[in-house]
């Protein structure tokens, strides 16, 4: 696997990764050729200009930025509410004696979220296991979920005073930033972990490199793809119930900008946070452990073997 590949390649990633994987591999019913490139008609002496000609595009080697970030949002689901403001304090624009405070406090953040990140390294492992043998013990999954959820509940609660911190660190304008950035960021984790069931819902990106190294032919993925929906529907409920609106994040978070834009604001007045963080984290972390499930009996033993590792290594990097 491409070392780019790789570090786009988040641990709930896996659940987006392997879905488009049918969606690669199916032609489109009825479609006509793509039409040769100009590269493919050229004679083979012929060089290639220095400069392509108006209109035409040339391949980039990197993915979109916006692509890059949506992979990225893939693993945020360990960390709940809080990682997302952590997220989105990089994005501030501050002045330099508020830049030392800042950091500070969104150290402090990274530090309060480590058992929800350690949590998160146990359920990958349970995973990777369950991938290694060609079966995800679903019991076992579940029970690392719902540790991981209550790790990421706990956070929120412990990191009440880095909130006040912040609040008054930061000017109205800031603090109005900070919002529309947090729900920016929401946004975007939604984009990258609220579809991958649905028909007609298939993005394509640098991750469908990881299609090619696993090497899936058309059956495997098509298999695996309806194996992972029917899973969902029977567990739709611990699979955050397909709201794919998540009503219960949006609406804390509505309300924290609203109390957090204001002159005065406490994050213990703030009813319903830690169940916001508490429902990100089932969330991902329930569609990443089905979709596994769902695979793993379809995969061949070098592909799982592949798979395992691969959810290992990207757990073991903490994200900042």
């Amino acid at each position: 696997m491409s070392a780019r590949a790789f570090r786009l390649f988040g641990t709930a990633g896996v659940v987006a990764t392997l879905t488009l994987a049918a969606a690669a591999c199916e032609p489109a019913p009825n479609a006509a050729p793509p039409p040769a490139s100009p590269a493919a008609v050229a004679p083979a002496t012929t060089a290639p200009p220095a400069t392509a000609p108006s209109g035409v595009q040339q391949a980039s080697p990197a993915a979109p930025p916006e692509q890059g970030e949506a992979d990225e949002h893939r693993h945020h689901h360990n960390g709940g509410v809080i990682a997302l403001i952590a997220m989105s304090l990089k994005d501030l624009n501050l002045a330099p004696d508020q830049k030392t405070a800042v950091e500070k406090i969104r150290t402090a953040l990274l530090a309060k979220m480590e058992p929800s990140r350690a949590a998160g390294q146990d359920l990958a492992n349970t995973l990777a296991d369950g991938v290694a043998a060609g079966s995800v013990d679903r019991a076992k999954a579940d029970a690392a979920i719902d540790k991981l959820a209550a790790q990421v509940q706990a956070t929120h609660g412990s990191s009440l005073d880095a909130m006040n911190q912040l609040h008054a660190v930061l000017t109205p304008a800031q603090r109005a930033a900070l919002v529309d950035k947090l729900q920016e960021h929401f946004e975007k984790w939604k984009e990258a972990n609220g579809h991958e069931d649905q028909e007609g819902q298939h993005r394509s990106g640098p991750m469908l490199g990881l299609v090619k190294d696993l090497s899936l032919s058309q059956s495997e993925a098509q298999q695996i793809k309806d194996s992972y929906r029917n899973l969902l529907k029977a567990s739709a409920p611990a699979a955050g119930g397909q709201d794919h609106q998540h009503k219960e994040v949006a609406d804390h978070l509505q309300a924290f900008g609203t109390a957090f834009k204001a002159d005065k604001f406490d994050a213990r007045s703030l009813a319903g946070a830690s169940a916001a963080g508490g429902h990100m984290a089932k969330w991902g972390a329930t569609r990443m452990a089905r979709f596994l499930e769902a695979a793993a009996p379809v995969l061949t033993p070098d592909q799982r073997a592949k798979l395992a590792q691969l959810i290992r290594d990207r757990a073991g990097q903490h994200a900042s």
